[in-house]
């Protein structure tokens, strides 16, 4: 076969790849409309992703279970998971390619039915209220998650946004022109438009109320029609069981969940802790911070299979809206320097938190902090003496593992490439990104030095939505 019979080859291919994806498409759409039911790849969301998007994601899942994960292959598996006639649920397309070709059964229709068996056992749940009370960096990211995931609001549906001062008609247009345009993450590919009549915002057609209020017990949420909400805190104002607890004198409240450490409740990292606490009996929780929930999977894993002596942490942090944007007074020392030009040591908690999430790491972890001047996108460092002897190759096999496989793969992501920097990280939902390549290990094989990056604001928001959906029991049937 000449060069140009190979050309014309690839480029049929290449065509037929993509109409199946445009197919795909189709099928992730219909399914999550008319079924709830949300399709995914090794994790990657698929819902409003274009043909090139959805192709590119596939090439990355051939490279990471060095597999053929094959578009054709999961059309087909779309088109019976379909046929199925399931509850709602989140189920990883790629998953149950790669699976597939490891078993000897290789009638798809038979292994993706026997596969799914389970999930006609489970039980239905009640939709979710959920009021964000505070519209920062991470409220208006949960708002647009929550939002793109209403589908026909079984799950959680958003109702209400609590702020501080008087509504008027052009404060509620900037609160809609912040949640539309954003710096970092891009435009929201919604529509958002502000009605001052209704005092509300008006998002993808559903009307969220706007209401202003100062102190959290003084809100009547039933006049809005909410009920049995929960209430995401997202202000940092209140932290303590005690100032939490405000919210649940609130008419229509009935859970409390703070996105910041918190004291006295339990502090949880979606993945790792969240069974201990059943949310029948528990009414405040926490979801701890960006970098607590950045590092602890990974030490879970590693404490798990090597078992960790003693380490530091070293967070690579970047700046946030508690530093100045030039040099002024702070009440902190060096974060009233100018974040935007400065690299600033500050402390970080991150490492005795841990211990919250994982017990047995008590006193043996030291921690610290840099910020430094980009927008978004961090890097924690751990700095690890191991019980037992390990290799780059070995711990690297380890991570991969627990990133394909078990409770911990919503919250790492395996990274491959040699080439990875802090912005190549932005947008992605899971809240630890292992740099393999960067990974290095002492000759005695009993250090480890793992460098561990994490977007600080959309990994966490996926955070909060996990520990969200556990709390208000509207978790679907899962496949990954």
């Amino acid at each position: 076969m000449n060069s140009i019979e190979n050309f014309e080859k690839e480029l049929t291919l290449q065509v037929d790849r993509r109409r199946a994806t445009v197919e795909f498409i189709k099928l992730i759409s219909d399914l999550w409309y008319d079924n709830n039911i949300e399709l995914v790849l090794f994790r990657n969301q698929l819902l409003d992703k274009n043909v090139s998007e959805i192709l590119s994601l596939t090439e990355y899942a051939k490279e990471f279970v060095q597999k053929p994960i094959s578009i054709f292959d999961m059309v087909e598996i779309a088109k019976i998971i379909g046929d199925l006639n399931l509850p709602p649920a989140k189920l990883d397309v790629g998953k149950l390619d790669y699976v597939f070709q490891l078993v000897d059964n290789k009638n798809i229709k038979e292994f993706v039915t026997n596969k799914l068996k389970d999930a006609k056992h489970t039980n239905g749940f009640k939709p979710k209220d959920v009021v964000l009370y505070g519209f920062g960096r991470i409220g208006r990211l949960l708002a647009r998650e929550l939002m793109s995931k209403t589908g026909k609001g079984k799950q959680m549906r958003l109702r209400a946004i609590v702020t501080r001062g008087e509504i008027t008609p052009e404060v509620l247009e900037k609160r809609a022109a912040m949640l539309r345009n954003d710096s970092v993450h891009g435009d929201y590919k919604g529509s958002v438009k502000a009605n001052f009549e209704r005092k509300a915002l008006i998002i993808n057609g559903i009307v969220v109320h706007v209401i202003s209020a100062n102190n959290p017990e003084d809100i009547d949420y039933t006049k809005y029609g909410i009920e049995n909400a929960l209430v995401i805190d997202n202000t940092g104002a209140f932290r303590t069981e005690e100032e939490l607890g405000r919210h649940l004198k609130a008419k229509g409240v009935n859970k409390v969940l703070l996105t910041a450490p918190g004291v006295g409740v339990p502090n949880i990292v979606y993945g790792v802790n969240q069974k201990k606490y059943d949310p029948e009996k528990v009414d405040i929780f926490s979801a701890a911070s960006c970098t607590t929930n950045s590092i602890t999977p990974i030490l879970k894993a590693v404490n798990d299979t090597l078992g960790i002596k003693n380490g530091h942490l070293e967070t690579i942090h970047a700046y946030t809206n508690d530093q100045n944007l030039v040099d002024n007074m702070h009440k902190k020392y060096r974060r009233g320097r100018a974040a935007a030009l400065n690299m600033v040591i500050t402390e970080t908690g991150a490492g005795k938190a841990v211990a919250k999430a994982l017990p047995e790491l008590e006193g043996k972890l030291t921690s610290n902090a840099i910020r430094v001047p980009v927008p978004n996108g961090s890097l924690a460092i751990l700095n690890l003496n191991l019980h037992a002897v390990t290799n780059k190759k070995d711990i690297n096999a380890i991570l991969k593992k627990y990133a394909i496989e078990g409770d911990l793969v919503e919250q790492i992501r395996y990274s491959m490439s040699n080439e990875l920097v802090s912005s190549d990280i932005v947008g992605t939902s899971e809240p630890s990104i292992y740099d393999s390549e960067a990974t290095i290990v002492s000759k005695d094989g009993k250090n480890a030095l793992l460098y561990i990056w994490y977007d600080n604001e959309y990994g966490y928001s996926h955070q909060v939505m996990r520990l969200a959906r556990y709390i208000s029991q509207v978790r679907r049937y899962t496949y990954y």
